[in-house]
């Protein structure tokens, strides 16, 4: 368990904490000078329940909410301290206001002070702490009168806070890891320290982790949790990482940065939020009002850009997306705090929905309904409603904004009733009517192009594609294609699609030339006369032998390689083959003209004019004198192999 101390300055946070776990959580010279907190302290004790817990003791000065913020981050459980002689100060109510917008609602309200005042004055405070919370997330938690310094209320105290320990519930170790640092140090004979606590996740010795924003490779070497050496930093601890990298000698980090496994290490400059803005503001929250916004333990300045509303009023809450001026890391879930442009005061807070939004279209209503839909208390009851409102998603980016590792991830979509659809890395999630009205949609375009050209076998899947009504990405379509082709809805001829009624309609002069050409090409195998050659055989002239040519190639009956020399669909397989197999046979990957040449056995000019295609079409690159293969075959050649 993680607690905090909250409350005004000099209510005694530091001497209770002091009086619980007997640690001095003021380590500055200056601090000690002043006898006031300037930075986070912390302390670990066993308060007899059997387990440490952690503490994290915060400065009260106004000056150094921007501190206390970083501290307050990730707890579960605040000790909020108010002194009997002063009762509630301005600070009190800002650290109440900023723990009810972070929805702690585990914690103990702390009387100090109670050797300094009458039991009179007690009682008048209680009176002014209860109307204080009321109608906040910690109205209902214990008030335990108590002084530091003569002992009394000291065992009711930790009694709480042993009886919260225990009933508690522990967070699930779920997710990818992450690390909120607060501090960062080098220590003498280890190297590079970070310390912070954990959000989610876990993290063992020997692994590889990425610091934030930077993008910096690090490797754990040794891990402290709650204080003590351990093999593993799980969420809910607060944990030390000694740290090793390559690059850290570069790196500065900064209180604010992150510890992530690689798979949650992106950036984001917007991002959308439900925020609600506090009662006490004497105006409504303007669009695109200037903020500093606070999240884990960094400090950064943005923008409100309002969603839903054109301002937000005291009290309310609204839609918002929130445009930072650097890059930070966040995902759904987490709290974030809203502080005025001067940070002098806090205006609100709320809970970051989609940290990966699109830039445009912000009122549009499906993105309402998706933004909506991400406010579901769980990713399997966020991801259903996403699918009910929008037909389809990106899975990578649904993951990614609610940090689900891949084996979550996998375990995830089989819940949702959605076709899933591979785009390489990424992949698409599409409700099934969304996918039975796409093949319909493709179903009705087509028969459209069979009426239109009714001289043609059909229509590549680009030309289709963007013959649409509405927009399709390219691997989305692929898949509905190849599902019709499954079910025998449509017809791959050649490079081409077709529906199965479609009869061709040819001039018998043209059908007889197309007859004679496909036979001269297929005889020639991967070595077809050129278009000059064909001339006297065909008695065609070559303008005309170019563009009949041409069109054939445009339906995906012949493959162009150049304006003089066309294949059929087989025979450029088999050169694409004979890529395969030379690169197979090298040693580094790589393959000369002369090599292929040799293992093709066609003529030089012809193997130029081929890898010259295959450059141009993205399958190999050229590097000085040899060639890669740049792209799988498969998926250049996709159509041309399906």
């Amino acid at each position: 368990m993680i607690v905090a101390t909250a409350g005004h300055v000099d209510h005694g946070k530091t001497l209770l904490v002091r009086a619980l776990t007997g640690v001095d959580t003021d380590r500055l010279p200056e601090e000690k000078k002043r006898g006031l907190t300037i930075d986070l302290g912390f302390a670990y004790h066993d308060l007899g329940n059997g387990e440490l817990t952690g503490f994290v003791d915060v400065p009260g000065h106004e000056r150094f909410i921007r501190t206390m913020l970083a501290g307050v981050s990730g707890i579960d459980f605040v000790v909020f301290v108010i002194a009997s002689d002063d009762g509630p100060m301005p600070q009190t109510a800002e650290h109440l206001a900023i723990m009810d917008l972070l929805g702690i609602t585990h914690g103990v309200v702390a009387l100090s002070k109670t050797d300094r005042v009458s039991p009179t004055r007690v009682t008048e405070v209680i009176s002014e702490v209860s109307d204080l919370f009321s109608g906040t997330c910690l109205e209902h938690v214990p008030l335990i009168p108590l002084s530091a310094v003569t002992g009394d209320g000291i065992d009711n105290l930790r009694e709480v806070l042993c009886t919260a320990a225990r009933e508690l519930p522990r967070r699930k170790v779920e997710g990818n890891f992450r690390l909120a640092v607060d501090r960062s140090f080098l220590l003498a004979g280890a190297g590079r320290v970070v310390t912070g606590t954990v959000f989610s996740g876990s993290a063992s010795v020997g692994e590889t982790l990425m610091l934030a924003p930077l993008g910096v490779n690090l490797r754990v070497r040794e891990i402290h949790a709650e204080n003590r050496s351990a093999k593993k930093a799980v969420a809910g601890q607060r944990c030390a990482l000694n740290v090793v990298g390559g690059d850290l000698r570069r790196a500065t980090i900064h209180r604010g940065d992150w510890v992530l496994a690689p798979d949650a290490c992106f950036e984001v400059r917007r991002f959308d939020a439900r925020v609600r803005i506090l009662t006490t503001e004497e105006r409504n929250f303007r669009n695109r009002t200037s903020v500093h916004v606070h999240i884990g333990a960094a400090d950064v300045t943005g923008r409100v850009i309002t969603i839903d509303a054109t301002d937000i009023a005291p009290g309310k809450d609204g839609l918002v997306q929130i445009q930072l001026d650097r890059a930070i890391s966040t995902v759904r879930g987490d709290h974030l705090i809203l502080r005025d442009q001067s940070a002098m005061r806090t205006i609100g807070g709320g809970i970051v929905l989609d940290p990966v939004p699109i830039t445009r279209g912000r009122c549009r209503s499906t993105r309402l309904a998706y933004i909506n839909a991400m406010e579901r208390p769980s990713a399997s009851a966020s991801l259903q409603s996403v699918l009910e409102q929008v037909d389809n998603v990106s899975l990578n980016r649904f993951s990614q904004a609610w940090n689900l590792t891949e084996s979550e991830g996998q375990a995830l979509w089989p819940e949702a009733n959605m076709i899933i659809v591979d785009e390489g890395r990424m992949r698409t999630g599409i409700t099934h009517d969304r996918w039975e009205a796409l093949q319909s949609t493709i179903e009705r375009s087509l028969k459209q192009w069979h009426l239109r050209f009714p001289d043609r076998v059909g229509a590549n899947e680009n030309e289709l594609r963007v013959s649409l009504s509405e927009r399709v990405s390219e691997p989305v379509f692929s898949n509905a294609i190849a599902a019709m082709l499954d079910n025998k809805e449509v017809i791959r001829d050649g490079g081409v699609i077709r529906l199965p009624t479609h009869d061709i309609v040819r001039s018998a002069s043209e059908q007889a030339l197309w007859d004679k050409v496909a036979s001269l090409l297929s005889d020639g195998g991967i070595r077809p006369p050129v278009v000059h050659d064909m001339l006297e055989s065909l008695e065609i002239g070559v303008t005309e032998l170019r563009k009949f040519l041409a069109k054939f190639a445009s339906e995906g009956q012949l493959v162009k390689v150049s304006d003089k020399r066309y294949f059929m669909p087989e025979a450029m397989l088999e050169l694409i083959q004979v890529v395969e197999d030379v690169v197979d046979a090298s040693t580094d990957g790589q393959f000369s003209v002369k090599e292929y040449r040799d293992r093709a056995g066609i003529g030089r000019n012809a193997v130029i004019e081929v890898l010259e295609y295959f450059d141009r079409v993205g399958y190999t690159r050229r590097n000085d004198r040899a060639r890669v293969i740049r792209q799988p075959a498969t998926e250049v050649f996709r159509t041309l192999m399906s």
